[in-house]
């Protein structure tokens, strides 16, 4: 008998002998799952619903976009692609700025006359099929790509997070402090996997200020600051209590909490009893956390926790109502989307330097240590103003944020950028690669396949 049968039959006799043994069908079936045709059935089913996903991910979709006048070259762009899927008339996601960014830059290229290749940050699969006059990408999938373009590709690196060297740094010392404060190891949360873009990219462009700028600046390449956008604009709330909220702030981020310093900001509040803390952030995601910090988040009485709040909606509109200002320590970012839709609520906040985010002593507090007594020093210091000064900040920071962080504005500071960034390489460069042309519609240009699209779904 050779192998195949002698396998065969003794799988057969187990059979036999499990139902003598009158095991359930489960019972049969989990054992059988360890023997070698059990482990290949597994192993085969696992591929096909692994490549069943694969293949109906949004992230394997490659988008192609044409603009309506003559093409002039074509643009590779890897960042995130969900604005590309959406539905006539569906509003753009507002749980992240790059939702509606990812679009803008798109939409830039084709007012220019090139066609538009979209694929997403995390597509580790694609490979350039034909030339491309620029490529444009965040760090994820940069170097990568970067390695299999043509060699006469101009490569612009989308600079959303501080350099990970620092960034990964950062949390690891936050962690680390932690331990040292409370006897507790938690696992790093947002940690970037190391990269190399910056090193083979010709240009970047930076969302953030010159905190995120100088962890960048040792490759000397050139970089541009962009102003980040933000998903929501906010009427001024003539009518707020600024005496009754004085003693009010919140803490609102994403996921990393203790990246982002919300295990400072619990201890700090925990502590200040007369001090009300609201927390809108996915407490959920993280287990750990949440058990570590159970008590400061739901049985401390001057602590309320939200969760996840949308910031489009009329909750966090009546949450900001109630708050004087945010309090965000993190130890690295760039831009601070969410400090940006703060102050756009007219909070006022207090925040690390490490949000990457302008803020002047008129319009709140630049952390400097980011100690738990720093942050109870500086929340004491901001409730004892009076309310007109408080009123002032506040509306100081409602000023800002319009005048500087907008869509309109990411979009006409992206468009300068570009084209200052195409008048250099046409000096150096055959002028047949570039061209430039301004164009006055500020309305959809473009054309796409049946499964994307680049009119504006609002």
């Amino acid at each position: 008998m050779d192998s195949t049968g002698s396998r065969n039959a003794s799988i057969m006799t187990f059979i036999v002998w499990a139902l003598n043994m009158e095991w359930s069908l489960r019972e049969l079936i989990q054992r059988l799952k360890h023997y070698p045709l059990g482990i290949l059935a597994s192993e085969f089913k696992r591929f096909v619903n692994n490549t069943r996903r694969e293949m109906t991910s949004l992230k394997r979709r490659l988008v192609l976009l044409k603009p309506k006048r003559k093409t002039i070259g074509n643009i590779l762009l890897c960042y995130s692609n969900q604005a590309f899927f959406l539905k006539p008339g569906e509003p753009f996601p507002a749980d992240h700025t790059n939702r509606w960014e990812s679009w803008q830059i798109a939409k830039t290229f084709l007012d220019l006359g090139y066609c538009v290749d979209v694929i997403d940050e995390n597509n580790d699969r694609f490979v350039p099929a034909r030339n491309y006059s620029l490529f444009v990408g965040n760090r994820t999938n940069f170097e990568r790509i970067a390695r299999l373009l043509n060699k006469d590709a101009i490569k612009i690196l989308h600079i959303d997070t501080a350099h990970w060297l620092f960034h990964n740094m950062a949390e690891c010392r936050r962690l680390e402090a932690l331990r040292q404060r409370r006897g507790i190891i938690l696992l790093p949360q947002r940690n970037m996997r190391p990269n190399m873009a910056i090193e083979h990219a010709d240009y970047g462009t930076v969302l953030g200020n010159d905190f995120t700028i100088n962890t960048y600046k040792y490759a000397n390449k050139p970089l541009f600051r962009i102003p980040i956008s933000t998903p929501a604009l906010y009427p001024w709330q003539h009518d707020k209590d600024f005496d009754g909220s004085r003693n009010s702030f919140l803490w609102f981020g994403s996921h990393g909490f203790i990246h982002k310093g919300l295990d400072l900001v619990l201890e700090a509040f925990s502590q200040m009893p007369d001090y009300k803390l609201t927390i809108c952030g996915p407490i959920h995601a993280e287990k750990g956390f949440q058990s570590a910090y159970h008590k400061e988040l739901y049985n401390t009485s001057n602590i309320h926790t939200v969760g996840w709040v949308d910031i489009t909606s009329p909750n966090f509109l009546e949450i900001v109502r109630r708050c004087i200002g945010l309090v965000f320590p993190t130890c690295s970012e760039s831009g601070g989307g969410g400090v940006i839709t703060c102050m756009h609520a007219g909070l006022i906040p207090v925040i690390s330097h490490e949000a990457s985010v302008d803020v002047d002593d008129s319009m709140g507090v630049i952390l400097k240590t980011c100690t738990v007594d720093e942050i109870k020093a500086s929340v004491t210091k901001i409730s004892h103003l009076t309310r007109q000064q408080l009123e002032s900040m506040a509306k100081r920071n409602w000023d800002f944020a319009r005048a500087k962080h907008s869509r309109e504005i990411f979009a006409a500071s992206y468009a300068k950028i570009i084209a200052e960034i195409i008048a250099v390489e046409k000096k150096t460069v055959p002028a047949a690669r570039f061209a430039i042309e301004t164009t006055s519609s500020p309305t959809n240009s473009c054309q796409s396949d049946s499964s994307a699209r680049l009119q504006s779904p609002e």
